[in-house]
This record gives C-alpha cells, sequence and structure tokens, in this order.
C-alpha cells in the first residue's frame, strides 16, 4: 500500500444520520488521533458542502456501500479511507458466514455462493436466511445438531440475539408481528456454543505502515443487565500475517489466525470488487451440543470497531519506536462510571445509546517477545 499523500485532509464520518453520541464523538477522536500520527491535518466530520472537491483520508463509522457513496465522498480505494467498501449491503454483515438453505431460498441481489463454498471449514454449522419462508427449513435443519442461536444481520455488540433449543421454541418466533421484517433484512442461524472465548483476528493498512494483530474480546453487562461488547486485548506486530505467527503463540491462537486468513482471501475472491483497509474478524471458539471443540469465524469488521482505538495506541507506538517488535494493547469499554487507570488514554466519556454512561479507553504494555 502506498504512502497516504500528506495534503489528504483526515475527516470523521460518522455514516448513520441517527447515531449515537458515544459514535459520533469516538469516531471524531480516534480521526484526530489519527490525523496526529500520520502528521496531517484533521479536518472535523465529513461536511458535504465544506469538504467538497477536497481530497480527504475518511473514518467512517460503517462500511461504505455501493458505488455511488464511495463516488460521492471522494472514495477511489483503500488509500482514501480507514475501512472498507462494498457493492451490496448484506456483503458487510453477518450474513455472508453462511450460505442458503438451497438454491431455492431467497438471495439478495449480488449474493456469491462461492463465498460459502470457500469457508465453510472456517466457520460454525449455520445458515443464512433472507424470507420468513426460508426461516422454519433452516432451523429445522439446524436444531437436528442442538441449539441455535439466532442473529439478526445489522445487530452488533452482540445485541438482539437469542438462543433457540427447540422447533417449538422457533415457531413463537415466526409469529410475532415483526418476523417477516426481521427475516427480510437478514438472519443467520447459527449452532451456539457454550464456554465460549472470542478471538480477534486482523489487520490495518495505514499509510505505508500495515499491521496485524490476535487477540481476544470479552463481555460486559450494559446499564440493564445484557452482556455486550466489553473490550478486546490485542497483540500487534509490523508486517504481515506471517510476521504475526513468527511468534510463540498458543494452538488455538494459531488457528484462529489460520482461518481468519481463508475467511479473507475468500471475501477477495468472492466479492472482487470488495476492497478494505481495515479487517478484522471475530473467531468463535468453544464447545457444542456434544460437548466437542468447534472453532469458526462469526463475522468480519471493515469499519471502525470496538478494538480500532487499540490499533490507533498499537500505531502511535510503532512511529515512536520504529524498530519495536509487537505491542500489547487494549481496548476497554465499561457503563460503570470511574476513575481512569493510571497511563490509560481516554476515548470517549459520556452517555450512550441504551444507557445513561459510557466510558471507552485504552491501555498499552510492552511485549518483550
Amino acid at each position: 500500500m502506498t504512502p497516504t499523500p500528506r495534503k489528504k485532509l483526515v475527516v470523521a464520518h460518522s455514516v448513520r444520520p441517527d447515531a449515537p453520541q458515544h459514535e459520533v464523538q469516538t469516531n471524531r477522536a480516534l480521526a484526530r488521533w489519527l490525523a496526529q500520527i500520520l502528521g496531517l491535518k484533521f479536518g472535523g466530520s465529513y461536511d458535504a458542502q465544506q469538504h467538497r472537491g477536497r481530497d480527504l483520508y475518511l473514518l467512517p463509522t460503517q462500511t461504505i456501500v455501493g458505488a455511488a457513496s464511495a463516488h460521492a465522498l471522494g472514495i477511489k480505494g483503500p488509500d482514501d479511507l480507514w475501512g472498507g467498501f462494498v457493492e451490496h449491503d448484506f456483503i458487510c454483515t453477518k450474513a455472508i458466514s453462511h450460505g442458503l438453505r438451497s438454491h431455492l431460498a431467497h438471495a439478495p441481489q449480488g449474493w456469491s455462493p462461492l463465498f460459502s463454498e470457500r469457508t465453510r471449514n472456517v466457520v460454525l454449522d449455520g445458515l443464512s436466511v433472507f424470507a420468513l419462508e426460508d426461516a422454519r427449513p433452516a432451523a429445522e435443519h439446524l436444531l437436528y445438531s442442538g441449539p441455535i442461536r439466532l442473529k439478526p444481520v445489522h445487530a452488533c455488540a452482540g445485541r438482539g440475539q437469542e438462543v433457540i433449543d427447540s422447533l417449538d421454541g422457533f415457531d413463537e418466533i415466526l409469529v410475532r408481528p415483526d418476523a417477516a421484517k426481521l427475516f427480510a433484512e437478514g438472519v443467520v442461524l447459527e449452532q451456539d456454543l457454550s464456554r465460549v472465548v472470542t478471538h480477534s483476528v486482523g489487520q490495518s493498512f495505514i499509510g505505508d505502515r500495515v499491521l496485524s494483530y490476535c487477540g481476544d474480546q470479552y463481555l460486559t453487562e450494559d446499564a440493564h443487565g445484557e452482556e455486550v461488547y466489553g473490550g478486546s486485548n490485542l497483540l500487534v506486530v509490523q508486517g504481515g500475517y506471517d510476521d504475526l505467527l513468527k511468534l510463540d503463540l498458543p494452538d488455538d491462537v494459531r488457528l484462529a489466525i489460520e482461518q481468519a486468513q481463508v475467511f479473507d482471501s475468500a471475501a477477495n475472491e468472492a466479492y472482487p470488487r470488495f476492497y478494505a483497509s481495515r479487517r478484522n474478524y471475530d473467531i468463535a471458539q468453544g464447545l457444542d451440543s456434544n460437548g466437542r471443540s468447534r472453532s469458526g469465524v462469526l463475522e468480519q469488521s471493515w469499519r471502525m470497531g470496538g478494538a480500532s482505538s487499540a490499533e490507533v495506541a498499537a500505531l502511535q507506538s510503532f512511529v515512536n519506536d520504529p524498530a519495536m517488535r509487537g505491542i500489547r494493547v487494549s481496548s476497554v469499554e465499561t457503563y460503570s462510571d470511574r476513575a481512569l487507570p493510571a497511563d490509560a488514554i481516554e476515548v470517549y466519556r459520556g452517555p450512550a445509546e441504551n444507557s445513561d454512561f459510557l466510558l471507552k479507553y485504552v491501555t498499552v504494555q510492552s511485549y518483550d517477545g
């Protein structure tokens, strides 16, 4: 990847018009920090009038969908943003992780069966559903092997998911007033695991630097007692996955990295117009209903995510010390008001979308190899 030209203006871009305040402010904080690291000017939040015709480096909160949107923002390729671009909305959701029940099932425009063919050995058992009439056959097929998890494809941070252990339980979902809308927007039905550890694996291409990382993420309770994303602990190196795999890593981490690589390559092959300069993958490892170990990629994040602040902190560390082999960084999200830990970097403190309070911060620790 070529260096980011010094004339570019770094701009935050909150894609959703109704985005909550914590998302908007986190976006601005990371864009400002990124501009400082790259030695570029920070241009604030994207404004179509103010920034028209300017050469921008954008930090969007969502994957950019559609050629028209990319063109309007002046995005021509991965060097113009820290994030990603897809032609169709479903490509940047959980939906691509699994195939359809049959060739007769409803599929969105642009759907590629090739992706699920390439990834079937690196994901959990599951199916994607895009119509109410396809839902019960898909659930019946999967429930033979044990409980399943229902995941709306546009939900994030673990919200909106349900575990179903019988067809009767699934039928109760099908008669809800919003069932047709839910499945039309896309739902993933996936085997449910117990004793789950969720690994984060990914790469960031920023300017002339490539960062690769592995780590894990954990859950926390929001103000309503719902378990949601609570943070990520990452081990980051300069270079590609080969450089990451040179480190002394446990077998389960190596497996997660290898599965993420297959998933990443499949996206490039099945959706050739896709590109991304931030590529993050969640890999779940746990036990199925028969007590057997399973590991599979859950979903991708080609946009600003929970671990983004940790990635920026790692980039800052490598800029400060180019000879450093690796760095350990953690992003933390907590819904309880507390003092910032010593040496932590605050990213956001204030109200959240579903709670009165949210604190986001980053910590950095050395890696001695």
